[in-house]
Order: C-alpha cells, then structure tokens, then sequence
C-alpha cells in the first residue's frame, strides 16, 4: 500500500503538469522494478490528438525506455479510472498490473460494455488509491472551466 501512494503521488505531480496546462488533469506513471520507466499526463489539447491521454503518453514511454511493446513485469498508476482506449492499449501492452485513484463512472472502462474487460487477463486492478486527492484535482479543474 505505501508504494501504491508513493507512485500514486508521482501520477498526481504528472496530472497537476496537466492542470497548469489547461489539459484535462490525469496523470500517470509506469514503475518497473522499483522505478519510473515511462511518464504522461493527458496532452490532447496541445497535440490537438484524442488519443494523447495520460495513459497512452505513459505506456509508449515505458516501452521506448525498455525496447519492447510488452510490459507484462510493469505498473501503471493513472490519477483516474481508464477510459476503453486507454484501457485497451493496457490490455496490448500486457501490463502486469494497473492502479487507478478515482473512478469515473462516465467515461471509465469498467463501468461499460457488460463488463466485458479490454485488459490482458493476468492484469492485477486496484482502485481507489488516493482517490479523493484524484478526485479533488479533477473536480476543482472542472468547477474552473464552468
């Protein structure tokens, strides 16, 4: 649980980048044998790309750092519940294992579709890692922009 909170801490600093550059706040990190391979925070608007989601910008780091597209021994640890892109990228890379901090019941992978999971079936979830300061982020940049 404490390195759950110590990486999570490390996606919220890769979220609150995304905050101050008016980008929906996400972050995320890839850890592999005890250390960051792969950082992102959601840059669509800057890339003017839909798919320059925290998650994606992480996952394709950590796979340039490691000379692989698979990252069954890795980590994710995202600020917010996957989207279905964003999940089924995880699911390619075969990431051992994904952390979220809050959920997100619009657009969040797990809550849609049946049920029907786009993740590797060896991927380990756990959720709800430092969620309300994930949740606050996200809140207080969308109460800004109304």
């Amino acid at each position: 649980m404490k390195d759950d909170e110590r990486w999570m801490r490390e996606a919220l600093r890769e979220a609150e980048l995304a905050f101050e550059e008016d980008e929906v706040p996400v972050g995320a990190v890839v850890v592999c044998n005890g250390r960051i391979i792969g950082r992102g925070h959601n840059q669509t608007e800057r890339l003017t790309d839909v798919t320059a989601h925290a998650e994606m910008m992480a996952i394709t780091a950590a796979q340039t750092n490691l000379g692989g597209r698979v990252l069954p021994e890795c980590t994710l640890y995202v600020t917010v519940e996957p989207c279905y892109m964003c999940a089924g990228a995880i699911g390619w890379a075969r990431l051992g294992r994904v952390v979220w901090g809050a959920d997100d019941p619009k657009r969040g992978y797990h809550s849609h579709f049946g049920g029907i999971s786009p993740l590797h079936p060896k991927t380990a979830v756990s959720r709800g890692i430092l969620a309300d300061e994930c949740s606050e982020l996200i809140t207080s940049f969308f109460k800004k922009k109304r």
